[in-house]
């Protein structure tokens, strides 16, 4: 989403980056908004330690929840729904009602209707209180208790309640329940059964019994009183696969049920209950129990299913993830057509575009989360792949000390594109715009901002004021290395939701954020941030 960095103070002291360039800082909201998108919670980035990432996100929050809680309580329920960043927007709901609360404000959302409206899945209400413990006591106050009863009641089913009431799980559903004191939801009379029911396998796991109404509850029920030595051949069996389908049997409980490893068969039985992601992070499951040709075929007509794809949200980034960890090439088609359908929203650019990946050494420091080996580096250049491959007409710069264009041709894959980028060393942004810029459209840098000091015949700008730049911005970092301006935007996160602010932006519209259709902004500034 655009952000706008204000202008460096006057006076010697004026901002850098932490590669000690010119900087500029920018105002909390649009620096809330990039940190946000940019970071996952705990996970440190080259130029800042977990613990400062996770202190400058808390206090934002916790300073916007009071001056501006409209906005920041749609930031959260946005990076919950849209933006899919889960860690972030349970924390960041966490913060808003302290610090609201420790305010005594009472204006804008309430903070029962902020904390319900982050928890999308059914273990995230017993999340947010092991966080909310963990970090402010034992005493969890009311407003987040009724928030977590009114999700509650919406995510806690009997499928849910299989794959997540486990003891894994600090807060169990029944404990989560005695919590809260959750009333079951009169539209859905069956509510009453599972919520006992869910008290009882906490609290006497020896005599619950499920609602016999309850066929989900009944079937895994009996396939946990299934004797050891008969599990295997009953799944393997004819029906098999609808046996685990109907008793909400996740491919993460079956090897503990089965007491040994998932060989093929196993795997085959399962699969077609598996979700896209789940079978995204298999492929080398699957590869090493030797899946039948059959199987695998089905694997990979779901991953690269359009409709499969657009409901899994994920990023694009997880396609080359999972292409690197599973390298056989009976994925590779699959995974290259998934990349294409998550990157639908990505505009096809017209005109001229200079599309400039930042290469430097601090892109390759940190994995773009505390789960994958991507770098930012790597999605980077995924990402400025998929513009110029779109694009109209396209220049494809990677740039570090040095520069160069990078070569594609139309209708390629976007991983063998990205394949041809490299390591290039420092951070010399103005350098390389200044020796590709030839009278483009628009210039487009994906970079993490932190430039070197500028070199001679800096820092002059030589895109013309008029001339759109936007920066894509995938650490989060403070410091920006551009000022402001009409036509001067910077975009955070690896969300499709930012490119299709670019198309907007310049057909003249004022775009707003991405929560909500008020397109005011109170400063009355020329670049929203989505």
């Amino acid at each position: 989403m655009p952000v706008r960095p204000a202008p460096p103070a006057p006076g010697p002291a004026h901002p850098t980056t932490y590669e000690g360039g010119p900087a500029f800082t920018r105002e909390p909201r649009d620096e809330l908004f990039l940190l946000a998108v940019g970071n996952f919670v705990s996970q440190p980035a080259g130029y800042e330690s977990g613990a400062e990432r996770d202190g400058r996100y808390a206090r934002l929050v916790g300073e916007l929840a009071v001056a501006d809680p409209a906005w920041t309580a749609g930031l959260l329920r946005w990076l919950r729904g849209e933006g899919n960043m889960r860690t972030a927007s349970l924390v960041g709901a966490a913060v808003y009602v302290r610090a609201r609360l420790a305010a005594g404000a009472t204006d804008g959302p309430s903070n029962r209707s902020v904390i319900d409206s982050v928890l999308q899945r059914a273990d995230e209400p017993g999340e947010l209180i092991a966080h909310w413990t963990a970090t402010y006591g034992r005493t969890v106050p009311q407003p987040v208790k009724r928030g977590i009863a009114d999700a509650v009641r919406r995510l806690y089913t009997s499928r849910s309640l299989v794959k997540y009431d486990t003891a894994s799980h600090a807060f169990r559903f029944g404990d989560v329940l005695n919590l809260v004191h959750a009333a079951p939801d009169p539209a859905k009379p069956w509510q009453g059964a599972l919520f006992r029911y869910a008290l009882d396998r906490r609290h006497h796991p020896e005599t619950a019994v499920p609602p016999e109404a309850d066929a989900v509850l009944t079937a895994h029920r009996a396939l946990m009183e299934l004797p050891v030595d008969e599990r295997r051949a009953l799944v393997t069996g004819p029906g098999g696969s609808e046996r685990l389908a109907a008793a909400g049997m996740t491919w993460e409980a079956l090897a503990g049920w089965l007491h040994g490893p998932l060989d093929a068969a196993v795997w085959e039985a399962v699969i077609p209950a598996m979700g896209p992601m789940a079978l995204l992070r298999n492929l080398r499951n699957f590869d090493s129990a030797k899946i039948s040709a059959e199987a695998a075929a089905s694997v990979a007509a779901r991953i690269s299913d359009a409709g499969e794809v657009a409901r899994s949200r994920q990023f694009p980034m997880r396609y080359l993830a999972a292409r690197r960890n599973a390298p056989k090439r009976r994925w590779a088609a699959a995974l290259e057509e998934a990349l294409g359908h998550s990157l639908a929203n990505v505009p096809a650019l017209p005109g001229r575009t200079l599309i400039l990946v930042d290469r430097s050494d601090s892109m390759f420091w940190d994995a773009v989360s505390a789960r994958s080996k991507l770098t930012r580096a790597a999605a980077a250049a995924v990402f400025g792949s998929a513009l110029a491959l779109r694009a109209e007409q396209a220049d494809l710069v990677e740039f570090g000390w040095s520069s160069k264009e990078v070569s594609f041709t139309r209708g390629e894959p976007v991983l063998d594109v990205q394949k041809r980028f490299h390591r290039l060393g420092g951070t010399h942004t103005t350098k390389a715009v200044r020796e590709h810029y030839r009278g483009h459209d628009r210039v487009l840098i994906v970079t993490d901002e932190q430039a070197a000091p500028c070199l001679p015949g800096g820092p002059v700008e030589p895109v013309p004021p008029e001339v759109p730049v936007y920066t894509w911005n995938l650490a989060g970092y403070r410091p920006a290395h551009a000022p402001t301006g009409p036509h001067r935007h910077t975009f955070g996160g690896l969300t499709d939701a930012a490119f299709r602010m670019i198309p907007l932006i310049e057909s003249g519209r004022r775009a707003g954020w991405p929560w909500t259709a008020d397109l005011s902004r109170p400063d009355g500034g020329a670049s929203p941030a989505g």
